[in-house]
């Protein structure tokens, strides 16, 4: 159950961070204006930045790694 539930949890931050991507490279991002709950729009606010914190922390490791350059 946990495992399962970690997974989904992982999977969810994956996502996140696919987003924070497109909204770097494209400018293009959910629009929340039109969540009409409150509650669940500051939810997804902080889901968003979430994956922007995971994007990143991916770009600053690969950019130490010696296995990725930039062009």
């Amino acid at each position: 159950m946990f495992g399962s539930l970690f997974r989904l949890a992982i999977d969810a931050l994956l996502f996140s961070a696919f987003l924070a991507g497109v909204r770097r490279a494209t400018g293009l991002t959910p629009a929340l204006s039109q969540v009409p709950n409150k509650d669940i729009r500051q939810l997804l606010r902080t889901y968003l930045e979430s994956g922007e914190y995971v994007f990143d922390f991916a770009v600053v490791v690969f950019g130490r790694s010696s296995s990725f350059e930039r062009k």
